[in-house]
């Protein structure tokens, strides 16, 4: 069971990254999460509506999925 738990989160990151550069025109290399924590860090009112949802699934969520390193290939940056 442990190894289908893992698999299915797999697939759900791979899901929510293409997402993320299909629709969103983000980097194909970042997760939505990340994405919307550099957009709360600056204040952008969606970046904190969704940071606030996710951070009540999950403590310090977008805080956690950010990626310094990631976005800067975005089409429509942040």
């Amino acid at each position: 069971m442990k190894y289908v738990k893992r698999y299915l989160l797999n697939i759900l990151i791979v899901l929510d990254i293409a997402v993320n550069a299909l629709v969103l025109f983000g980097s194909p290399y970042e997760t939505i999460s990340s994405r919307a924590g550099k957009a709360q860090l600056k204040g952008v009112l969606w970046g904190c509506v969704l940071c606030k949802f996710l951070n009540w699934l999950q403590k310090n969520h977008c805080a956690t999925a950010m990626a310094a390193q990631m976005g800067t290939d975005a089409i429509i940056p942040d």
